[in-house]
């Protein structure tokens, strides 16, 4: 009983023991963290996780024929997928297509290639038709104009009126063969022009009905080489898997990556990126396999942001190709990629949390006999420290927090902060005397541009 009395009391006293503790010592100020600025070689990091992909790989693709402009199927389900990871032969079967959609399709393509079919055939018979009455035309007409040349023949012996009058019938019979010649040519040119159509209208047709069966025939997806079948991802970038829907313009199934080749896939945030250049090298890591440790560069670098998702900040692809191979490497795994941004053989730097900031200067705290606010002039940083190139020296003692009575302390190094200033001024001049350059230029190009056009003006006067 006295026991758990004793534990009762501890429990509630050693909390206000502790709390008067801390509170005492805030208020005396006994509780300060310092550090030391130290100098050596300094490297710049940039640390990003990623993913593993192949360099090379082989698209397993939606057939070719579904993108025939006669076809008119944009999108077609995927009713049947191997696993992913599996690995296949060339010819070893990958997928199934939704053979419904296809059946759909050719039996309303059947019934328009006979209709196309039906109407070949009646327009056919109709030029015959057409044309042989116009035939009898022609050979009556003919038969006229003979006739009326043996009037005229006979009619020699007659008086000047008779004869004229057969003179004109000939001439009447001799155009009206001429006209029913050429108004045979005419509709007989119409007729071909109008089977040609036809016939054009029924070979597409045809011709789709022989694309829809070579589909139908492909709808059963075959490796075309030998590898580990790896889903492609949709515009979205959700996985390819029974169920999705794929068009002629995102074809890809699945990969069948090179695995002697890997790169690793990552995003950097746009505050890092203007640090990340080709080439760098990379010290890379796999989460599966905490043991190994890998080298790589990076080999691109997007020029382009794009938004992360439930985010305003934006970020950037950069591709690291990963030397060498690795039998237990796999796409899709995760990497932890430490890119070396930059190194300094003799560098002043102390960390990051003793440098403060306001909106146009920084300064850390500085205890020599009293502490002061010194200003600083800063450069690049790392996770955990910031390069100082000017305002302090090597072992100079700063504080890690913040000191009491803020407002007591003297700020010190305003000459670094004008030097800043000025630098600052004559880049803004810099940058205003290019850009009247640019104007000036621009200006004395038209100024002669006009001179020009006012002097062609003159010699074409």
């Amino acid at each position: 009983m006295n026991r758990k009395r004793v534990i009762i009391v501890l429990s509630v006293v050693l909390p206000l023991l502790v709390l008067v503790f801390f509170s005492l010592s805030r208020k005396s100020g006994e509780v300060e963290i310092t550090c030391k600025v130290m100098k050596g070689p300094f490297e710049v990091k940039v640390h990003t996780s990623g993913q593993l992909e192949s360099e090379n790989s082989e698209n397993i693709l939606l057939p070719s024929v579904l993108s025939s402009q006669n076809i008119r199927i944009y999108e077609i389900k995927i009713t049947d997928l191997i696993e992913e990871g599996t690995v296949v032969d060339s010819g070893e079967y990958i997928a199934t297509l939704d053979h419904k959609v296809i059946e759909e399709v050719l039996t309303s393509a059947n019934l328009d290639l006979e209709a196309a079919l039906t109407v070949v055939e009646d327009a056919k018979l109709d030029s015959n038709i057409y044309l042989s009455n116009y035939r009898d035309q022609i050979v009556n007409s003919r038969a006229d104009v003979e006739e009326r040349k043996i009037v005229l023949a006979e009619s020699v012996y007659e008086s000047p009126s008779v004869i004229k009058k057969a003179q004109m019938d000939l001439s009447k019979a001799e155009r009206k063969l001429d006209q029913d010649i050429k108004g045979f040519q005419m509709r007989q040119r119409q007729l071909r022009s109008q089977m040609e159509r036809r016939n054009i209208d029924y070979n597409e047709k045809k011709q789709r009905v022989e694309n829809l069966m070579k589909l139908y025939d492909a709808l059963i997806i075959k490796a075309p080489k030998s590898g580990m079948v790896i889903y492609a991802k949709d515009r979205f970038g959700i996985k390819i898997q029974i169920g999705s829907v794929l068009t002629p313009w995102s074809p890809i199934i699945a990969t069948l990556p090179d695995m002697t080749k890997m790169i690793s896939e990552t995003y950097i945030n746009e505050i890092d990126i203007s640090k990340i250049k080709v080439k760098q090298k990379v010290d890379i890591s796999i989460d599966a396999f905490p043991d190994k440790a890998l080298k790589g560069e990076v080999i691109s670098v997007a020029n382009i942001g794009q938004p992360m998702p439930k985010s305003d900040s934006k970020v950037f692809e950069v591709n690291i190709r990963v030397f060498g191979s690795d039998p237990d490497l796999r796409p899709a795994m995760t990497t932890g990629n430490v890119i070396q941004t930059g190194f300094y053989t003799d560098k002043l730097f102390v960390p990051s949390e003793a440098v403060y900031e306001t909106d146009s200067t920084r300064f850390v705290y500085l205890k020599k006999d009293e502490v002061v606010r010194q200003l600083v002039d800063v450069g690049e940083e790392n996770e955990d420290y910031v390069i100082v190139n000017k305002g302090v020296a090597e072992n100079d003692v700063l504080l890690l927090n913040e000191p009491e009575k803020l407002d007591d302390i003297k700020t010190v190094g305003w000459e670094i902060y004008e030097e800043q200033m000025q630098k600052l001024k004559e880049s803004k001049l810099n940058n205003q005397q290019q850009d009247a350059g640019n104007d000036s230029d621009t200006i004395k190009q038209e100024v002669k541009d006009k001179k020009e056009r006012r002097q062609k003006k003159e010699r074409n006067q």
